[in-house]
């Protein structure tokens, strides 16, 4: 059978594939199309294998909710660039997964890939799409989430995910008010949504580095404890320069102590931080000690707990979240949240094209 431009062209809107790709595939199956699409599809997955080892950190978050707001799926999809992220075929592929997903029966990533999709399964078109687009692709994460009140933000044109699900009555006003709480999530991305969702072992850990990182940073200590590991420091520990620099500022009245450190050596202080720690048993006891500890610690959960936050459009500039909630509706609560951003904890190869120039030159 005699392969004409029309026939590869109709190959070609059917499968995506290169013009010249489909040429060869017609001409291998005699001109029988569904053949060659068979025989495409083939290439394809041997390209696809050959593309899976290439690092996908780019690509796009995409949410779907449910018609009676109570539902919603979000989904992550990867490529290796972000110019294929902005492809519209891609997009369009990232929304009908996660409108794919509002209709699964658990979050399990292995059922969603093997679920029925476009007349095959999410896997055989993600592998068509790999050999179509030309970049490796990876369906990494999806979550469906249920609840009374269900509201959802997209950040970057899908850089950034998020869906809050709330406890209490599905008003105009506890929509509107868990949007703007999905909007504080994307931007300062809390690790909890409240200090009882930490674990014992967490917040032990928490605290144990809060410690450790005081008594490295000595001069951060309470003036008491600093001076006298500055006394032991000058007995023997420090050199001859730094030693005369704490005299001379000792002796200055009008010295401001907080900018000492900016004159001792880098050993000194290296060595200043020694002394902390091996003081550690006898320092952790110190009231005052405990109480910065303790102080570092409400701090730092203040920032990764999404009810102790600051409200990011508290007019007074003080309104934790929790507050912002209990105005709005004091029966309104927060469910669960979850954030999808693109590519977070993949590790991303660096191109280092100078060297990759070379390597080809040499070849």
């Amino acid at each position: 059978m005699a392969v004409t431009a029309a026939l590869v062209k109709e190959l070609r809107d059917m499968t995506g594939a290169g013009m010249m790709d489909c040429k060869k595939a017609l001409v291998e199956t005699d001109g029988n199309l569904e053949a060659a699409v068979d025989f495409l599809k083939e290439k394809g997955l041997a390209k696809a294998a050959k593309k899976a080892g290439r690092v996908a950190a780019e690509g796009l978050v995409k949410i779907a909710l449910s018609e009676d707001g109570k539902t919603a799926a979000l989904v992550e999809v990867n490529s290796e660039t972000d110019f294929v992220s902005k492809n519209e075929e891609f997009v369009n592929f990232v929304n009908d997964l996660a409108k794919l997903a509002l209709t699964t029966d658990n979050n399990d990533l292995d059922a969603f890939k093997a679920m029925s999709f476009e007349d095959s399964t999410v896997a055989d078109v993600l592998t068509a799409k790999i050999a179509k687009i030309g970049e490796n692709l990876s369906l990494r994460r999806f979550e469906k989430l249920s609840g009374d009140v269900v509201t959802s933000y997209v950040h970057g044109g899908g850089r950034i995910g998020v869906v809050v699900v709330g406890n209490g009555p599905a008003t105009d006003d506890t929509k509107a008010a868990l949007t703007n709480i999905a909007m504080q999530v994307a931007a300062m991305n809390p690790q909890y949504v409240s200090r009882n969702d930490i674990s014992e072992d967490e917040l032990a850990k928490i605290k144990k580095q809060t410690l450790e990182s005081a008594l490295n940073d000595p001069f951060s200590l309470p003036k008491p404890i600093l001076n006298a590991l500055l006394d032991k420091a000058v007995d023997g520990v420090w050199g001859e320069e730094d030693t005369a620099t704490l005299a001379e500022k000792r002796a200055d009245k009008g010295f401001n102590f907080n900018f000492l450190p900016n004159f001792i050596s880098e050993e000194g202080k290296a060595k200043l931080a020694e002394l902390a720690v091996a003081d550690k048993e006898e320092i952790a006891g110190n009231k005052i000690f405990s109480g910065l500890v303790e102080g570092r610690v409400s701090k730092q959960l203040k920032e990764i707990c999404l009810l102790d936050q600051v409200y990011v459009r508290a007019e007074d500039g003080k309104q934790t979240v929790a507050k912002y909630l209990e105005s709005v509706d004091k029966s309104l609560s927060i469910a669960k949240v979850v954030r999808y951003e693109v590519g977070e904890g993949i590790e991303k190869k660096e191109e280092n094209f100078a060297e990759e120039v070379a390597k080809q030159m040499n070849a």
